[in-house]
Parts: C-alpha cells; structure tokens; sequence
C-alpha cells in the first residue's frame, strides 16, 4: 500500500476575503413583520428566475434547474454541512437566497374540513428554475469543493447543479448554436402557434409563453 498527496495545478492567490467567511443564519420565522394568510400563488415558482441567476463573486454555487421551496430545515442542512466540511479560512460561501418569507398554513391533526383556512405552520422562500442558492469561492479547486456541494444538491427539495463560471459560459455558448444551426424545422414554438394537430387543446398559457422550456 502507498499514499500519495493529490496536488492540484491552479491555486488562487488574489481572493477577496469577506467579513462573514461562513454562511449566516437564516431566521425561521420573519421578524417584526405581521404576515398575512396567503394562497398558494405557484406563479412564485413558475419559470426562470429573473435574480439571482449568475454569478457574481463566487467561482462555484449550486443553481435550481426545477422550482420549489426551500424549508428552513433545508437552509439549516446547507449551513451546517459547508461550514462542517469546508475550511472557513481558504474557501467561502454566501447566501442567494432570502430567509423564508412565504406563509404556509397548515389544519390540526383531525379537524373536520371546512372552517376556514388554517394558522400559519411554517414559512417557505419561494425557488425558480435558474436561480442560484449558493456561490462559492476562494483558495480551492473545483474537485476539492465538489463532495460537498454534491453532498447539499441531493438533499435539496428540487433538482439542481453545480455550476462553475466556465460552465455558465459554456452553457450559453452550446444554447446559442443550438439556436443559429438548427435543421429541424419542427420546433415546439412553431408546433404551438400554428396548431398543428390541434395541439392547442392540450396546451396551457404557459406552454405558450416558454414553449416547453419551463412548467
């Protein structure tokens, strides 16, 4: 048996250092703020994200391909397990998304229906696809940070990524090639707006604003 020490080529020297190193606490419940009962409103997790969708200081972070909700518990788990699993002085992390704000309401165990709608039991931040909910950077690679951040990804209440820089680029790169060189002329957007089959029936508003895309 032999040991040997995995070196890696490229090591950043020129990093800024925030003033919070670690991912800050999220409150559970919003503070000095009297939230109201709400609907459901899924509009909230419908589409790309508009904010929050590139990278701005980080080198790497994890971005949502799906929309959902982020639970407490689930800000906790990712702030534990980076700050568990990662030097705090030579890599860095920091939120994109807010603490949970959204209202969700919840009966009593064996209540009969009706009565009205529900109390408050917990509060929910509202995820779309695109949208990143962590970035990371500092003085490491790509593979040393990858088990963690593929550690946080499976637990997530939705599917995501990781990302890195090059490959937000790379991404956009093959997206606009795609786009100038395609053959096929039978595309979803044609497809839909000239009803082809009657297709129309079985196609929503939202079918027709992001033609397959996004739910």
């Amino acid at each position: 048996m032999c040991c040997t020490l995995l070196s890696f080529l490229y090591q950043p020297t020129d990093i800024p250092i925030p003033e919070k190193t670690k991912l800050t606490f999220k409150n559970k419940v919003p503070q000095n703020l009297k939230w109201k009962k709400s609907f459901k409103n899924l509009k909230d997790i419908r589409g790309p994200a508009t904010a929050a969708n590139i990278l701005t200081e980080g080198q790497y972070g994890i971005m949502a391909t799906t929309g959902g909700y982020l639970k407490h518990g689930h800000l906790e788990m990712i702030r534990l397990t980076f700050g568990r699993r990662v030097d705090s002085n030579k890599v860095f992390a920091r939120w994109r998304v807010n603490a949970p704000h959204k209202p969700v309401t919840k009966k009593g165990q064996g209540q009969r229906m009706g009565g009205g709608k529900g109390n408050v039991d917990h509060y929910v931040t509202a995820v779309k696809a695109g949208r990143l909910i962590i970035e990371v950077w500092g003085k490491a690679e790509l593979q040393e940070v990858m088990p963690v951040l593929t550690e946080i990804r499976k637990k997530l209440p939705f599917r995501s990524k990781i990302v890195s820089v090059d490959s937000l680029k790379e991404e956009e790169e093959v997206e606009k090639y795609l786009v100038e060189n395609n053959a096929n002329p039978w595309t979803f957007e044609k497809i839909a707006r000239e009803n082809y089959l009657g297709v129309s029936k079985y196609l929503g508003p939202y079918d027709y604003k992001w033609f397959g895309r996004y739910r």
